[in-house]
Protein backbone atom coordinates (compact mmCIF):
# COMPACT_ATOMS: atom_id res chain seq x y z
CA UNK A 1 0.00 0.00 0.00
CA UNK A 2 1.52 2.98 -0.82
CA UNK A 3 1.53 6.71 1.09
CA UNK A 4 1.07 9.53 -0.98
CA UNK A 5 2.78 12.82 1.02
CA UNK A 6 2.93 15.50 -1.17
CA UNK A 7 0.16 18.10 -1.79
CA UNK A 8 0.18 20.30 -4.98
CA UNK A 9 0.90 24.34 -4.67
CA UNK A 10 -1.78 24.93 -7.91
CA UNK A 11 -4.59 25.60 -5.49
CA UNK A 12 -3.08 28.29 -3.71
CA UNK A 13 -1.29 29.30 -6.61
CA UNK A 14 -5.03 30.75 -7.76
CA UNK A 15 -4.66 32.56 -4.69
CA UNK A 16 -7.17 30.04 -2.93
CA UNK A 17 -6.51 27.91 0.10
CA UNK A 18 -8.26 24.88 1.03
CA UNK A 19 -7.31 25.13 4.38
CA UNK A 20 -7.53 28.73 5.34
CA UNK A 21 -4.08 28.34 8.00
CA UNK A 22 -4.04 32.34 7.75
CA UNK A 23 -7.83 33.12 8.04
CA UNK A 24 -7.96 30.45 10.95
CA UNK A 25 -4.88 32.35 12.79
CA UNK A 26 -6.61 35.36 12.47
CA UNK A 27 -9.40 34.54 14.70
CA UNK A 28 -7.55 32.37 17.38
CA UNK A 29 -8.25 34.25 20.18
CA UNK A 30 -11.91 35.31 19.85
CA UNK A 31 -14.43 33.72 22.01
CA UNK A 32 -15.63 30.54 20.85
CA UNK A 33 -19.06 30.56 22.00
CA UNK A 34 -20.93 28.73 24.23
CA UNK A 35 -20.03 25.11 22.81
CA UNK A 36 -16.33 26.07 21.12
CA UNK A 37 -16.16 22.24 19.25
CA UNK A 38 -19.84 22.81 17.67
CA UNK A 39 -19.75 23.16 13.66
CA UNK A 40 -21.14 26.58 14.22
CA UNK A 41 -20.17 29.36 16.63
CA UNK A 42 -23.11 29.20 19.35
CA UNK A 43 -24.09 32.48 21.45
CA UNK A 44 -26.26 33.04 24.53
CA UNK A 45 -29.64 33.74 24.07
CA UNK A 46 -29.18 37.48 24.26
CA UNK A 47 -33.09 38.55 23.02
CA UNK A 48 -35.02 37.01 25.88
CA UNK A 49 -32.27 36.10 28.16
CA UNK A 50 -33.25 32.17 28.67
CA UNK A 51 -30.51 30.64 30.06
CA UNK A 52 -32.14 27.33 28.12
CA UNK A 53 -32.12 28.54 25.17
CA UNK A 54 -29.31 29.67 22.39
CA UNK A 55 -28.26 31.68 19.14
CA UNK A 56 -27.18 30.28 16.29
CA UNK A 57 -25.88 31.98 13.51
CA UNK A 58 -23.54 31.53 10.18
CA UNK A 59 -22.75 33.66 7.08
CA UNK A 60 -21.68 31.72 3.68
CA UNK A 61 -22.10 32.01 -0.09
CA UNK A 62 -21.45 30.13 -3.37
CA UNK A 63 -18.27 31.60 -3.57
CA UNK A 64 -16.93 31.87 -7.18
CA UNK A 65 -19.68 29.23 -8.37
CA UNK A 66 -21.21 32.23 -9.30
CA UNK A 67 -18.11 32.76 -12.35
CA UNK A 68 -19.46 29.31 -13.42
CA UNK A 69 -23.19 30.60 -13.52
CA UNK A 70 -21.87 33.71 -15.49
CA UNK A 71 -20.08 32.14 -18.14
CA UNK A 72 -22.56 29.64 -18.51
CA UNK A 73 -25.20 32.05 -18.93
CA UNK A 74 -23.66 34.21 -21.13
CA UNK A 75 -22.44 30.87 -23.52
CA UNK A 76 -26.13 29.73 -23.37
CA UNK A 77 -28.01 32.53 -22.92
CA UNK A 78 -29.90 30.18 -19.49
CA UNK A 79 -30.65 32.40 -16.96
CA UNK A 80 -32.55 29.89 -15.02
CA UNK A 81 -28.78 28.67 -14.10
CA UNK A 82 -29.11 31.61 -11.61
CA UNK A 83 -31.62 29.72 -9.51
CA UNK A 84 -28.46 27.47 -8.20
CA UNK A 85 -26.67 29.47 -7.14
CA UNK A 86 -29.33 30.66 -4.78
CA UNK A 87 -29.64 27.56 -3.42
CA UNK A 88 -25.72 26.85 -3.25
CA UNK A 89 -25.52 30.36 -1.07
CA UNK A 90 -28.70 29.34 0.79
CA UNK A 91 -27.19 25.60 1.70
CA UNK A 92 -23.88 26.79 2.77
CA UNK A 93 -25.61 28.62 5.38
CA UNK A 94 -28.42 26.13 6.36
CA UNK A 95 -26.76 22.65 6.37
CA UNK A 96 -23.62 24.35 8.90
CA UNK A 97 -26.95 24.96 11.22
CA UNK A 98 -27.89 21.68 10.83
CA UNK A 99 -24.85 20.64 11.85
CA UNK A 100 -25.77 22.07 15.27
CA UNK A 101 -29.05 20.27 15.83
CA UNK A 102 -30.99 23.26 14.38
CA UNK A 103 -33.80 21.32 11.70
CA UNK A 104 -36.89 24.23 11.77
CA UNK A 105 -37.58 27.85 12.24
CA UNK A 106 -34.43 29.58 10.40
CA UNK A 107 -34.11 33.02 9.11
CA UNK A 108 -32.46 33.80 6.13
CA UNK A 109 -30.75 37.35 4.86
CA UNK A 110 -29.35 37.53 1.03
CA UNK A 111 -26.19 39.80 0.53
CA UNK A 112 -25.99 40.31 -3.17
CA UNK A 113 -22.91 42.14 -4.42
CA UNK A 114 -22.70 42.83 -8.68
CA UNK A 115 -20.69 44.34 -11.40
CA UNK A 116 -24.29 46.62 -12.72
CA UNK A 117 -22.77 46.66 -16.30
CA UNK A 118 -22.33 43.06 -16.34
CA UNK A 119 -25.38 41.74 -14.16
CA UNK A 120 -28.28 43.13 -15.26
CA UNK A 121 -31.83 43.09 -12.93
CA UNK A 122 -33.10 40.34 -14.21
CA UNK A 123 -30.83 38.24 -13.20
CA UNK A 124 -30.90 39.99 -9.70
CA UNK A 125 -34.25 39.26 -9.90
CA UNK A 126 -33.76 35.25 -10.83
CA UNK A 127 -31.50 35.18 -7.48
CA UNK A 128 -34.17 36.89 -5.36
CA UNK A 129 -37.56 34.57 -6.90
CA UNK A 130 -35.71 31.45 -6.73
CA UNK A 131 -34.81 32.26 -3.21
CA UNK A 132 -38.39 31.74 -2.00
CA UNK A 133 -38.75 28.95 -4.80
CA UNK A 134 -36.09 26.82 -2.94
CA UNK A 135 -38.02 27.42 0.30
CA UNK A 136 -41.38 26.39 -0.83
CA UNK A 137 -39.27 22.88 -1.73
CA UNK A 138 -38.96 22.53 1.83
CA UNK A 139 -42.35 22.65 3.23
CA UNK A 140 -41.86 20.20 6.37
CA UNK A 141 -38.94 23.09 7.92
CA UNK A 142 -40.06 26.34 8.36
CA UNK A 143 -37.65 29.43 6.58
CA UNK A 144 -38.61 33.20 6.85
CA UNK A 145 -37.34 35.08 3.99
CA UNK A 146 -36.52 38.76 6.33
CA UNK A 147 -35.00 40.32 3.09
CA UNK A 148 -31.74 41.40 2.17
CA UNK A 149 -29.13 43.66 0.54
CA UNK A 150 -28.07 44.08 -3.04
CA UNK A 151 -25.11 46.48 -4.27
CA UNK A 152 -23.58 47.59 -7.26
CA UNK A 153 -19.59 47.27 -6.48
CA UNK A 154 -18.59 47.52 -9.76
CA UNK A 155 -15.11 48.58 -8.21
CA UNK A 156 -14.67 45.67 -6.11
CA UNK A 157 -16.67 42.77 -7.70
CA UNK A 158 -15.79 42.09 -11.07
CA UNK A 159 -19.55 39.95 -11.82
CA UNK A 160 -21.30 38.46 -8.72
CA UNK A 161 -21.55 37.83 -5.18
CA UNK A 162 -23.95 35.85 -3.79
CA UNK A 163 -23.87 35.42 -0.03
CA UNK A 164 -26.43 35.13 2.77
CA UNK A 165 -26.77 35.11 6.76
CA UNK A 166 -28.79 32.14 8.64
CA UNK A 167 -29.85 32.08 11.91
CA UNK A 168 -31.97 30.16 14.66
CA UNK A 169 -32.87 29.65 17.51
CA UNK A 170 -32.17 26.02 19.76
CA UNK A 171 -32.33 24.44 23.25
CA UNK A 172 -29.12 24.31 24.58
CA UNK A 173 -29.64 20.66 25.16
CA UNK A 174 -30.14 19.75 21.38
CA UNK A 175 -27.27 21.29 21.05
CA UNK A 176 -25.17 18.77 19.06
CA UNK A 177 -21.35 19.23 19.74
CA UNK A 178 -18.50 17.76 18.21
CA UNK A 179 -16.55 18.02 21.57
CA UNK A 180 -19.07 14.75 22.75
CA UNK A 181 -17.13 12.84 19.35
CA UNK A 182 -15.55 9.93 20.92
CA UNK A 183 -13.27 6.82 20.73
CA UNK A 184 -15.65 3.97 19.26
CA UNK A 185 -18.23 6.14 17.56
CA UNK A 186 -19.13 4.99 13.94
CA UNK A 187 -19.33 7.84 11.18
CA UNK A 188 -21.91 7.84 8.62
CA UNK A 189 -21.50 9.54 5.57
CA UNK A 190 -24.21 10.81 3.53
CA UNK A 191 -23.76 10.83 -0.69
CA UNK A 192 -23.29 13.86 -2.29
CA UNK A 193 -23.93 12.67 -5.36
CA UNK A 194 -27.51 10.71 -7.08
CA UNK A 195 -30.99 11.91 -6.75
CA UNK A 196 -32.65 12.33 -3.62
CA UNK A 197 -36.75 12.46 -3.63
CA UNK A 198 -36.80 16.04 -3.07
CA UNK A 199 -34.46 17.03 -6.09
CA UNK A 200 -35.74 17.51 -9.76
CA UNK A 201 -32.61 15.84 -11.50
CA UNK A 202 -29.22 14.46 -10.94
CA UNK A 203 -26.75 16.02 -8.44
CA UNK A 204 -23.36 15.87 -8.84
CA UNK A 205 -22.36 16.27 -5.56
CA UNK A 206 -19.84 19.02 -6.24
CA UNK A 207 -21.61 21.43 -3.86
CA UNK A 208 -19.56 24.99 -3.48
CA UNK A 209 -16.11 24.11 -2.49
CA UNK A 210 -12.94 23.94 -4.92
CA UNK A 211 -14.54 25.38 -7.65
CA UNK A 212 -12.00 28.32 -8.36
CA UNK A 213 -10.18 24.62 -8.97
CA UNK A 214 -12.39 22.95 -10.71
CA UNK A 215 -13.04 26.01 -12.70
CA UNK A 216 -9.39 26.55 -13.96
CA UNK A 217 -8.56 22.79 -14.30
CA UNK A 218 -11.88 21.70 -16.55
CA UNK A 219 -12.21 24.43 -18.82
CA UNK A 220 -10.30 25.60 -21.90
CA UNK A 221 -8.49 28.13 -22.60
CA UNK A 222 -11.30 29.86 -24.78
CA UNK A 223 -12.71 31.19 -21.45
CA UNK A 224 -9.63 33.00 -20.90
CA UNK A 225 -11.38 35.57 -23.27
CA UNK A 226 -13.76 36.59 -20.50
CA UNK A 227 -11.53 38.58 -18.46
CA UNK A 228 -13.63 39.72 -15.46
CA UNK A 229 -13.59 35.83 -14.74
CA UNK A 230 -10.35 35.49 -13.28
CA UNK A 231 -8.33 37.25 -10.84
CA UNK A 232 -5.51 39.29 -13.17
CA UNK A 233 -2.58 38.51 -11.04
CA UNK A 234 -3.19 35.01 -11.56
CA UNK A 235 -0.58 33.67 -13.59
CA UNK A 236 -1.63 32.80 -17.31
CA UNK A 237 -0.01 28.93 -16.84
CA UNK A 238 -2.64 28.68 -13.78
CA UNK A 239 -5.85 29.67 -15.91
CA UNK A 240 -7.99 27.53 -17.65
CA UNK A 241 -5.59 24.57 -18.67
CA UNK A 242 -8.89 22.13 -19.09
CA UNK A 243 -9.87 20.36 -22.37
CA UNK A 244 -13.93 21.17 -22.03
CA UNK A 245 -16.22 23.93 -23.12
CA UNK A 246 -19.02 24.14 -20.66
CA UNK A 247 -21.47 22.73 -22.87
CA UNK A 248 -19.61 19.28 -23.77
CA UNK A 249 -21.00 16.11 -22.71
CA UNK A 250 -19.39 14.08 -19.67
CA UNK A 251 -19.58 10.70 -20.94
CA UNK A 252 -20.52 8.68 -17.63
CA UNK A 253 -23.29 10.80 -16.66
CA UNK A 254 -24.64 11.85 -20.30
CA UNK A 255 -24.56 15.50 -18.75
CA UNK A 256 -23.21 18.95 -20.03
CA UNK A 257 -19.66 19.57 -18.27
CA UNK A 258 -21.49 23.16 -17.41
CA UNK A 259 -24.16 21.11 -15.76
CA UNK A 260 -22.21 19.11 -13.34
CA UNK A 261 -20.01 21.71 -12.18
CA UNK A 262 -23.42 23.69 -11.86
CA UNK A 263 -25.62 21.26 -9.64
CA UNK A 264 -26.80 23.53 -6.67
CA UNK A 265 -25.35 22.49 -3.35
CA UNK A 266 -27.53 19.60 -1.93
CA UNK A 267 -29.10 20.28 1.61
CA UNK A 268 -30.16 17.34 3.74
CA UNK A 269 -32.26 19.03 6.07
CA UNK A 270 -35.24 17.04 5.08
CA UNK A 271 -33.07 13.73 6.02
CA UNK A 272 -32.12 14.92 9.20
CA UNK A 273 -34.87 16.61 10.55
CA UNK A 274 -36.56 13.16 10.03
CA UNK A 275 -33.60 11.64 11.92
CA UNK A 276 -33.57 13.64 15.14
CA UNK A 277 -37.79 12.84 15.34
CA UNK A 278 -36.60 9.37 15.66
CA UNK A 279 -33.37 8.78 16.79
CA UNK A 280 -31.91 10.00 20.54
CA UNK A 281 -29.96 13.07 19.19
CA UNK A 282 -27.78 12.20 22.59
CA UNK A 283 -26.40 9.30 20.41
CA UNK A 284 -25.27 11.65 17.50
CA UNK A 285 -21.99 12.71 19.28
CA UNK A 286 -21.00 15.32 16.02
CA UNK A 287 -21.89 16.59 12.83
CA UNK A 288 -19.67 17.72 10.40
CA UNK A 289 -20.23 19.34 6.78
CA UNK A 290 -17.99 18.97 4.78
CA UNK A 291 -17.14 21.96 2.91
CA UNK A 292 -14.00 24.33 2.79
CA UNK A 293 -11.40 21.28 3.53
CA UNK A 294 -13.44 18.35 2.23
CA UNK A 295 -12.50 15.15 4.25
CA UNK A 296 -10.14 16.79 6.28
CA UNK A 297 -12.71 19.12 7.88
CA UNK A 298 -13.42 17.37 11.27
CA UNK A 299 -9.65 18.16 12.39
CA UNK A 300 -10.58 21.49 13.21
CA UNK A 301 -13.08 19.99 15.77
CA UNK A 302 -11.16 17.65 17.42
CA UNK A 303 -7.90 17.00 19.96
CA UNK A 304 -6.27 13.47 20.62
CA UNK A 305 -8.99 11.24 18.46
CA UNK A 306 -7.94 9.24 15.07
CA UNK A 307 -10.01 9.54 12.25
CA UNK A 308 -10.35 6.94 10.05
CA UNK A 309 -12.08 6.68 6.81
CA UNK A 310 -11.63 3.47 5.20
CA UNK A 311 -14.81 2.58 3.16
CA UNK A 312 -15.73 5.36 1.49
CA UNK A 313 -18.43 6.09 -1.60
CA UNK A 314 -17.14 5.78 -4.77
CA UNK A 315 -15.76 8.65 -6.51
CA UNK A 316 -18.85 10.53 -8.32
CA UNK A 317 -17.90 11.70 -11.92
CA UNK A 318 -17.11 15.08 -11.79
CA UNK A 319 -14.66 14.37 -9.32
CA UNK A 320 -12.55 11.82 -11.70
CA UNK A 321 -13.11 14.30 -14.38
CA UNK A 322 -11.41 16.98 -12.06
CA UNK A 323 -8.56 14.72 -11.00
CA UNK A 324 -7.58 13.76 -14.90
CA UNK A 325 -7.71 17.10 -16.17
CA UNK A 326 -5.79 18.79 -13.45
CA UNK A 327 -3.40 15.19 -12.69
CA UNK A 328 -3.93 16.42 -9.06
CA UNK A 329 -2.52 13.55 -6.28
CA UNK A 330 -5.37 12.03 -4.06
CA UNK A 331 -4.03 14.18 -1.35
CA UNK A 332 -5.13 17.04 -2.73
CA UNK A 333 -8.15 16.11 -4.14
CA UNK A 334 -9.44 14.65 -0.48
CA UNK A 335 -8.37 17.83 0.99
CA UNK A 336 -10.69 20.34 -1.84
CA UNK A 337 -13.36 18.49 -2.59
CA UNK A 338 -16.21 16.22 -0.72
CA UNK A 339 -15.57 13.07 -3.35
CA UNK A 340 -18.44 11.93 -2.71
CA UNK A 341 -20.57 12.84 0.79
CA UNK A 342 -20.87 16.05 2.07
CA UNK A 343 -22.03 15.31 5.95
CA UNK A 344 -20.71 13.05 8.48
CA UNK A 345 -22.10 11.91 11.40
CA UNK A 346 -20.01 10.20 14.54
CA UNK A 347 -22.34 8.69 16.37
CA UNK A 348 -23.19 5.65 18.84
CA UNK A 349 -23.34 2.31 16.88
CA UNK A 350 -26.28 0.95 17.96
CA UNK A 351 -27.97 3.82 15.82
CA UNK A 352 -26.44 3.05 12.59
CA UNK A 353 -29.04 0.84 10.87
CA UNK A 354 -31.60 3.44 11.87
CA UNK A 355 -29.82 6.13 9.99
CA UNK A 356 -29.08 4.19 6.98
CA UNK A 357 -32.85 3.35 7.14
CA UNK A 358 -34.28 6.56 7.60
CA UNK A 359 -32.06 7.92 4.55
CA UNK A 360 -33.32 5.23 1.77
CA UNK A 361 -37.08 6.50 2.38
CA UNK A 362 -35.14 10.05 0.60
CA UNK A 363 -33.32 7.54 -2.01
CA UNK A 364 -30.23 8.94 -0.32
CA UNK A 365 -27.38 6.53 0.39
CA UNK A 366 -25.79 7.11 3.95
CA UNK A 367 -23.16 4.13 5.15
CA UNK A 368 -20.66 3.59 7.55
CA UNK A 369 -18.12 5.34 5.97
CA UNK A 370 -14.70 4.73 9.01
CA UNK A 371 -14.24 4.43 12.74
CA UNK A 372 -12.91 6.88 15.53
CA UNK A 373 -10.16 5.54 18.08
CA UNK A 374 -8.13 6.70 20.45
CA UNK A 375 -4.60 8.41 19.74
CA UNK A 376 -1.96 11.13 21.59
CA UNK A 377 -2.97 14.25 19.19
CA UNK A 378 -5.52 14.91 16.14
CA UNK A 379 -4.94 12.57 12.91
CA UNK A 380 -7.03 11.44 10.32
CA UNK A 381 -6.45 8.36 7.71
CA UNK A 382 -8.17 8.25 4.85
CA UNK A 383 -7.38 4.58 2.84
CA UNK A 384 -8.88 4.58 -0.93
CA UNK A 385 -8.45 2.80 -3.81
CA UNK A 386 -5.61 0.90 -1.98
CA UNK A 387 -3.65 4.31 -1.23
CA UNK A 388 -3.09 5.50 2.22
CA UNK A 389 -3.59 9.10 2.82
CA UNK A 390 -2.33 11.00 6.25
CA UNK A 391 -3.03 14.16 7.52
Amino acid sequence: MSIIQSVSTRYSSRGVSSTKEDVHKSISNIDKGLFPKAFCKIYPDYLTGDENYCLVSHADGAGTKSVLAYLYWKETGDISIWKNISQDSIVMNLDDLICVGSVDNFCYTSNIGRNKNLIPGEVVSTLINSTTEFFDTLQDCKIHLMGGETADLGDVVRTCIVDGVMTTRLKRSEVIDNGNIRPGDLIIGFSSSGQTTYEKEYNSGISSNGITSARHDVLNKIYESFVECFDPLVKSEYRFQGSFKLIDVEEETGIQIGKLLLSPTRTYLPVVKKIFEQVDRKSIHGMIHCTGGGQTKILHFIDNLHIIKDDLFDVPPIFKLIQRESNSDLKEMYQVFNMGHRLEMYIDPNIANDIINISKEFNLEAKVIGRVEESNCKRLTILTNGVKLEY
